[in-house]
């Protein structure tokens, strides 16, 4: 009984709605009235999906951490430590397509595409003097990745004439991108009774990263507006891995003044800017393996960081991050 009920309604269900597929289907839909060739603009905005722990930036790692200090004792107490997670799937998009059309079911797309992401923080670290809240040092890192990108897809339609859906698939592989970090600190160092040395960095980074290679998936639907334009609107997910290949600072600026806190005088300054940076400290080549034979720092005098070799690039791990997430995209088609 169950069995005749089921096949009662999907008859019911396919006789209700062929009449509206006919009408669909019924012009020949003529996608390429004078040329199989397509052109394609959109834009959109993309939302991360399964965030991770950030890389390292430096020597700091991934965290958000609240520390007191006691200046009796020289003693540092962390009060609050939180794991900084997220990825760089979020952001802006846009792009120009090009795609030519084998059936009115069946195309393949080229897509250049220039990609935008928010910007994150990084890592975070905050020290007081205890008892009166005076901060005695902050480093707070914050980046963003641009990138652009070549996607090849195929597109699969029903090829109706009004309301077209239709699945896209392929691959992204991005052939320009960049990590840029952007880090700002200040530390209040005693030098003697009431003499302190204040010092604010401001530094910027872009981290190269390998070729790579990533995929996406699109569920979308078209919509004609005159004979050769169409709207169209689509949900894609893209999954692109990035692991870091190198880094450069590209800006550096560093200050230091003694100051006499009874009277505010500032007793003398120094400077450093990015042409006082040795090799080691401005460039950075990441490896998978650190052994004796790696360049690694060896010491450390204010901001000033000693490497076995400061004439060469230093090394450090390789991090990884993804530019991939979920979003909506809308745009125009031109058929040629």
């Amino acid at each position: 009984m169950k069995r005749i009920s089921l096949l009662c309604t999907v008859t019911f269900m396919l006789t209700c709605f062929n009449p509206l597929l006919a009408q669909d289907v019924k012009k020949d839909y003529n996608v390429v009235p004078s040329s199989k060739f397509y052109l394609k603009v959109s834009g959109g905005y993309f939302f991360s999906v399964f965030p991770g722990q950030f890389p390292d930036v430096g020597p700091y790692a991934p965290h958000d951490v609240r520390s007191t200090y006691n200046p009796a004792t020289g003693a540092s107490t962390v009060v609050s430590d939180k794991v900084l997670t997220g990825s760089y799937g979020a952001g802006a998009r846009g792009g120009i397509t090009f795609g030519w059309f084998f059936s009115k079911y069946v195309s393949v797309e080229a897509a250049f595409n220039y990609y935008h992401s928010k910007k994150n923080l990084m890592t975070r670290q905050l020290t007081t003097v205890q008892g009166s809240g005076q901060v005695a040092g902050s480093i707070e890192s914050h980046g963003y990745a641009n990138a652009l990108d070549f996607a090849p897809s195929i597109v699969i339609s029903p090829g109706y004439e009004k309301i077209n859906p239709y699945v896209r698939f392929g691959l992204v592989v991005p052939y320009w991108g960049r990590l840029h970090i952007e880090t700002d600190a200040q530390t209040s160092t005693p030098v003697s009774t009431g003499v302190v040395a204040q010092t604010t960095i401001h530094r910027e980074e872009e981290v190269h990263p390998n070729i790579t290679l990533g995929f996406q998936g699109a569920l979308g639907v078209s919509m004609p507006v005159c004979s050769r334009l169409d709207v169209f609107v689509e949900a894609e997910y893209r999954n692109v891995p990035a692991k870091s290949k190198k880094k450069e600072v590209t800006v550096y600026d560093e200050k230091t003044a003694v100051v006499n806190l009874a009277t505010n005088q500032v007793i003398s300054t120094q400077q450093r800017s990015l042409n006082d940076l040795t090799t080691a400290e401005r460039n950075t080549e990441y490896v998978t393996t650190i052994d004796q034979n790696s360049n690694t720092p060896t010491g450390q005098s204010g901001a000033k960081t000693t490497y076995k070799d400061d004439n060469k690039p230093a090394n450090d791990f390789k991090s990884y991050i993804n530019i991939g997430g979920l979003g909506a995209n809308a745009g125009v088609r031109w058929r040629f």
